[in-house]
């Protein structure tokens, strides 16, 4: 780690985040705030989700000027960071966003983390879950919870290496490619609670 930015966002370098065995190759990201010039790769990780996995429900691509949109919307204490490659391209990006509408509920986030495909399984996932617990933490979040689709070991595996717990699995809650899909729900308590 490099220090810490003025968003509070820690600055990853040189330092390898996970060696990938299979592929013997190091991976090293970049954590930052986005920003609409990240729009269009944002979009591109998330669409190629919404086209081909059940990591999220939606069943039309975004377009790039409603990714825009979705971005200005992303602020304080609900941001949107990004993993950058030395290439500086993103290749992830996650978000808190309110776990729910009514104000009882604003103690609660809810994560989301999307990784190209050709970078998952080396780490960056995990450094941006990494971030958002902390994110949650020092805006003073209670609870952060996950809502992970379908059969995704690779995620729970990976909340559950970040302090979340299973609290429940919603059955056949949304359909597609043909089929019906659970969501398991998994929460992680801010630290000291």
């Amino acid at each position: 780690m490099n220090g810490r930015t003025r968003a509070g966002l820690k600055a990853y370098g040189s330092t390898p985040t996970m060696h990938n065995l299979f592929r013997g190759t190091f991976i090293s990201v970049k954590v930052r705030l986005a920003n609409l010039s990240d729009a269009e790769e944002i979009a591109n990780i998330y669409n190629h989700e919404v086209l081909s996995g059940v990591a999220t429900f939606d069943l039309v691509p975004k377009t790039l000027d409603e990714q825009r949109e979705w971005l200005r919307e992303r602020s304080g204490a609900l941001p949107c960071i990004v993993a950058l490659n030395d290439s500086r391209k993103v290749v992830g990006w996650a978000c808190l966003s309110k776990y729910r509408d009514r104000p009882a509920y604003g103690t609660s986030v809810e994560d989301s983390i999307y990784v190209h495909p050709e970078h998952q399984g080396v780490g960056v996932g995990s450094v941006l879950l990494s971030e958002l617990v902390h994110l949650a933490d020092e805006h003073g979040f209670h609870a952060t919870f996950a809502r992970i689709a379908g059969e995704n070991p690779a995620s729970i595996a990976l909340h559950s290496k970040h302090g979340f717990e299973m609290v429940g699995v919603e059955r056949e809650v949304g359909r597609k490619f043909g089929q019906w899909l659970d969501v398991t729900v998994m929460q992680r308590l801010a630290s000291g609670a």
